[in-house]
């Protein structure tokens, strides 16, 4: 079992498959060679705290954060008490100009998980200090089965594909029902090519809302 809910079940055939298993037993030799983030425990949070029945829109980066006490399973995401990574601080700014969001002072996003935003990578661990260090293993495969499961799904669900790693699974999205929103990341490298300024935020919304669905979007504050 790996969420404890309906992923377990709808994502069976991936993990019994042979791939999978090949990923598990590399993670082992990785976790206890090497400092890998996130914690073993935390790897699949998007899941768990995100159901598949209650997607309403998916959020996709690249691979965790590579730095300590920051990933947490969730992408773009950090724990309270960890300073804001850069990447975040310019989803803020967008999401400021675009929905008059306020910073919270916190970079925990698990009220939107809560709420049903999928905040997946495209690969789920990576080695400390080196970035893309997990990539071709196997995770590629998994988060594209994930995003042909949502694909799936009738009701209508908001992808946000952020980055040309989170760009290359647009073709797996052919549904009409659901919306693709793609952009520039949101790293200091890369947020004035095309992230500043997509308005992601207010699209969604809009969008959901012709549905009767919604998110809201602002965090609660950190106390003081």
């Amino acid at each position: 079992m790996l969420t404890g809910n309906d992923w377990d079940e709808i994502l069976r055939e991936e993990i019994n498959s042979d791939y999978f298993k090949q990923l598990q037993q590399f993670l082992a030799r990785e976790y206890a060679q090497y400092t890998i983030y996130p914690s073993m425990v935390n790897i699949y949070n998007a899941l768990r705290l995100t159901p598949y029945a209650n997607v309403k829109a998916v959020i996709l980066g690249q691979d965790p954060y590579h730095g300590p006490g920051q990933a947490h399973g969730l992408s773009f995401s950090v724990q309270k008490g960890v300073a804001i990574p850069p990447s975040l601080q310019n989803i803020y700014k967008e999401m400021a100009d675009d929905i008059g969001f306020v910073n919270p002072g916190h970079g925990c996003l698990t009220e939107w998980a809560e709420q049903g935003v999928l905040l997946l990578n495209t690969v789920l661990t990576v080695r400390a200090g080196q970035a893309g260090s997990h990539r071709g293993k196997g995770w590629e495969q998994f988060t594209d089965a994930i995003i042909r499961k949502l694909n799936e799904r009738e009701t209508p669900i908001v992808f946000m594909l952020w980055g040309a790693n989170a760009r290359q699974k647009k073709p797996l999205i052919d549904n009409p029902a659901h919306l693709v929103l793609t952009a520039a990341h949101p790293s200091p490298l890369s947020a004035y090519n095309g992230f500043f300024g997509c308005r992601h935020f207010s699209q969604a919304t809009r969008f959901l809302n012709q549905y009767g669905m919604n998110i809201d979007w602002q965090l609660a504050r950190c106390p003081g």
